[in-house]
C-alpha cells in the first residue's frame, strides 16, 4: 500500500513541474487515514473553591444554678517563693542568727552560725559535732562564682535534726572552729584560751567565751592557702585568725590559730561585721555603745555605779582603769594582718556610732558605714589619699523621698551629702583622752560627765566657745575654745543636726561586688563575660519601723512589712557617691486565719542582715530574725534580674 501512495505522489510532482502555467487538474483520489498520534500528557488541576460562609451560630443556654461553696481548706505550710528570684541556700539551726558572709575570688562561701542554742544535740556525719555552740564554717564541694539559675530551695526544716543542723540546698557545710576550741593537736600553733576567748588587759583572767561569731573576711597567701578573719560580737569584743589550706576535694584543714591582740587600743566592742579592704586589710565594726552619752534621760552614763552586766564585763576587761566611751564605736583596720604580730588602728575620722559595717569603693578613698541603731544616719568618709583613711572629710546622707509614694516595696529616695567636718586620728586622739580616768566616783544623777547636747548644738551654732557647766556643757570642755571633737565623738547627733537624715531603723549590711562596680565607673573589662553597666551599693534593713514609720521627717513610709526588713540598692556615680536609694526586695507578713498568728512568711525574706555582692549580679542575704518565730533563719540567694 506505502508503494502505490509513493507513485501517486511522484505522479503529482511530475504534473506539477510540467503544468506550472496550466489549468487546475481534477481532484485526486483520497488518502488513506494516518495512523493514531499518542495521548497527550494530562493538563494540572483547577484551583480550589472558596469556602462557603460560616453558619450563624446558635442562641446561648439558660446558666444553670450556682453550687454551694465547699468548706475551706486548712492553711498549708509555707512553700517555696516560686518565680520571685529567691533561692533558700541554708538554713541554720534552732536560735542562731546567719553572720559572717564572705565569698572568696575563688567561690569559696564562709558564713556563720551566731549564738546557737546550747539545747542542740544533733550531730551530722559531715562534721560529727553538734551546733550548740557558736560555729565557723564554709560551703565545701561547691564554687558560688559559677552557680547555675535554676538551683532549687533548700528544704524548710520538718525534723527535729533539721532543726538543730545546717540544711543546705548545695555543698555541704564544714565546720571551721566554734566558740571555746583550742586546736590541740596544732602543739604551739593552737589557741591556749580558745577560740572566742577574751582575757582581762592586766588581770590574764577569761572575762567571756563569746559564742557570736560574725563577720568573715579570707585574705589567699597562696592559690589554696590563706587567713580567715573572724569578728567576735560582745562586750568585750575580739577577732580571731585562722591559716587555712584547702585540699583538692574542697574540704579545709586549720593549720594555725590565733586571736588578734587589740590591747594597743583598750581592745574592742561587739566587733560586728565587717569588710576587707580593696589593699588587704580587714576592717572590724565596733557596733555596740551601750548608751547615750548625750542624753542621760533615756540611759546612765558609763562611769554610773550600776551599769548593765555587757559594760560591767568591760570594765573587768580594763580593770583597775575606768573605760572611755570615746575610745569604742568605731572602725579599726588590722594592718600587716599576715605577720606574726598584726597592728590595729582604730579610724576616729570614720566617726563614733553604731558601725554596722564599712565598704571602701575602687577608688581606695570612698568609705560608706552604717549606723545600726534607731534614728540612724548612713554616712560617707572620704580619705585625703588612698590607701590612708587616718585623715579626711565625714558627711551624712540627706534623703528626699518619692512624692506621693509610701509602700516599701516601691518607695525610692534622692540622696545629697552634707558635710560635716574634716579630721584626722591623730587630733581626735587628743580630744578622746581628755575623757580617760572618769570613774563612777565623779558620777551624779541627772547630769553628764560626756559630751552634751548643749554642746553639740553650741558647735553647730558656730559657738565661739563652749557651753558652761551652768548652760549645761560638759565638764571636760566647759567655756573651752570650740573645736570639732562632736562631729567624731558623737556623730549622730553632729550629722542630724546638720541637716543629715537621723531616721534609719536597724541600718545593718552595705555591700558591693568591688570588680561589678569598678567595671560600671572605669569602664574597664573586669568581668570576662559580662559588662556591667550599672553600679549599685546593697543595704539591708532588718527592721521597717518606729522612725521610719512615724510619718515624721524624710523617710515617712507605710507600716506593711515593718517588722520584716528588705533589701536597698544605692546608685553610685562617677565620683562613687551614692546618689539614689531604691527597693530591690521586701520581706512579707504572713497571718494565719486559724490562729492569728503575725510574723514574716517563710517563703520571703525576714529582717535581713548581711548582705554580699556575687560576681554575676545575684546577692546572698543572711537573715537575724526573732527566735520566737516558727522557723530558723534563711540564708537567702537573690536574683535581681528577676524583678
Amino acid at each position: 500500500m506505502k508503494r502505490i501512495a509513493y507513485s501517486l505522489i511522484a505522479s503529482a510532482v511530475v504534473l506539477a513541474l510540467t503544468a506550472c502555467d496550466g489549468d487546475d487538474g481534477a481532484q485526486g483520489v483520497k488518502g488513506e487515514q494516518g495512523v493514531q498520534g499518542e495521548t497527550g500528557q494530562a493538563g494540572s488541576n483547577g484551583t480550589n473553591g472558596k469556602d462557603g460562609t460560616n453558619g450563624t451560630n446558635g442562641s446561648n443556654g439558660t446558666d444553670g444554678q450556682n453550687g454551694v461553696d465547699g468548706q475551706n481548706g486548712a492553711d498549708g505550710t509555707d512553700g517555696i517563693n516560686a518565680g520571685s528570684g529567691l533561692v533558700r541556700i541554708a538554713t541554720v539551726p534552732t536560735g542562731s542568727e546567719v553572720t559572717g558572709l564572705f565569698l572568696t575570688e575563688q567561690g569559696d562561701l564562709f558564713f556563720n552560725a551566731q549564738h546557737p542554742s546550747d539545747e542542740n544535740s544533733a550531730v551530722d556525719s559531715f562534721n560529727n559535732r553538734p551546733f550548740n555552740t557558736g560555729t565557723v564554717g564554709v560551703l565545701t564541694g561547691v564554687n558560688f562564682n559559677e552557680l547555675p539559675r535554676n538551683l532549687v530551695d533548700a528544704p524548710l526544716h520538718e525534723t527535729e535534726f533539721e532543726q538543730q543542723t545546717i540544711v543546705t540546698a548545695i555543698g555541704q557545710y564544714q565546720i571551721l572552729g566554734q566558740s571555746g576550741d583550742t586546736y590541740a593537736d596544732l602543739g604551739e600553733d593552737g589557741l591556749a584560751g580558745g577560740l572566742g576567748v577574751i582575757y582581762g588587759m592586766t588581770s590574764g583572767q577569761e572575762i567571756i567565751k563569746n559564742d557570736m561569731p560574725d563577720f568573715n573576711g579570707f585574705i589567699f597567701e597562696s592559690e589554696n592557702t590563706g587567713y580567715l578573719f573572724t569578728n567576735w560580737e560582745d562586750y568585750p569584743g575580739g577577732m580571731s585568725r585562722l591559716k587555712m589550706s584547702k585540699s583538692t576535694t574542697g574540704r579545709w584543714s586549720v593549720e594555725q590559730a590565733m586571736m588578734i591582740d587589740f590591747d594597743a587600743v583598750k581592745g574592742t566592742a561587739a566587733n560586728c561585721f565587717g569588710s576587707v579592704s580593696p589593699w588587704g586589710t580587714p576592717l572590724t565594726s565596733e557596733e555596740w555603745i551601750v548608751n547615750s552619752t548625750v542624753d542621760t534621760t533615756t540611759s546612765p552614763d558609763w562611769n554610773a555605779p550600776v551599769v548593765s552586766t555587757r559594760l560591767q564585763q568591760f570594765r573587768d576587761f580594763l580593770a583597775p582603769e575606768s573605760p572611755n566611751p570615746y575610745r569604742y564605736g568605731y572602725i579599726a583596720e588590722v594592718k600587716s594582718p599576715l605577720s606574726d604580730t598584726p597592728t590595729v588602728e582604730k579610724h576616729y575620722t570614720i566617726g563614733r556610732y553604731e558601725h554596722e559595717n564599712a565598704v571602701v569603693m575602687p577608688d581606695r578613698r570612698t568609705v560608706y558605714s552604717s549606723q545600726d541603731d534607731t534614728g540612724g544616719v548612713l554616712f560617707k568618709f572620704v580619705a585625703d589619699n588612698a590607701e590612708d583613711l587616718s585623715s579626711g572629710t565625714l558627711y551624712g546622707a540627706k534623703l528626699t523621698q518619692d512624692k506621693g509614694l509610701s509602700d516599701p516595696a516601691v518607695t525610692g529616695f534622692d540622696v545629697e551629702w552634707v558635710e560635716i567636718a574634716t579630721g584626722t586620728n591623730a587630733a581626735i586622739l587628743e580630744w578622746i583622752t581628755e575623757y580617760d580616768g572618769i570613774a563612777p566616783d565623779s558620777y551624779v544623777d541627772g547630769q553628764t560627765n560626756y559630751i552634751s547636747m548643749a554642746d553639740v548644738q553650741a558647735w553647730v551654732d558656730g559657738k565661739a566657745t563652749y557651753p558652761t557647766a551652768e548652760e549645761g556643757g560638759s565638764p571636760v570642755t566647759a567655756g573651752k575654745p570650740m573645736d570639732d571633737r562632736v562631729a567624731f565623738l558623737e556623730a549622730r547627733q553632729a550629722a542630724r543636726l546638720k541637716g543629715a537624715t537621723a531616721e534609719w531603723r536597724k541600718l545593718e549590711g552595705l555591700a558591693i561586688n568591688h570588680d561589678r562596680v569598678l567595671e560600671a565607673i572605669s569602664g574597664q573589662d573586669v568581668i570576662e563575660g559580662e559588662v556591667v553597666e550599672k553600679a549599685y551599693l546593697y543595704i539591708g534593713i532588718a527592721d521597717i519601723d518606729n522612725t521610719m514609720i512615724d510619718g515624721e521627717g524624710d523617710i515617712q513610709l507605710s507600716s506593711r512589712v515593718k517588722d520584716c526588713g528588705g533589701v536597698y540598692r544605692a546608685h553610685i556615680d562617677q565620683n562613687y557617691s551614692l546618689t539614689r536609694i531604691e527597693p530591690v526586695v521586701m520581706g512579707s507578713t504572713y497571718r494565719s486565719s486559724l490562729t492569728s498568728d503575725v510574723r514574716c512568711d517563710a517563703s520571703q525574706l525576714a529582717q535581713p542582715d548581711n548582705v554580699i555582692v556575687m560576681r554575676d549580679g545575684r546577692i546572698l542575704i543572711g537573715e537575724d530574725h526573732s527566735a520566737s518565730w516558727k522557723y530558723n533563719n534563711t540564708l537567702w540567694m537573690y536574683d535581681p534580674k528577676s524583678k
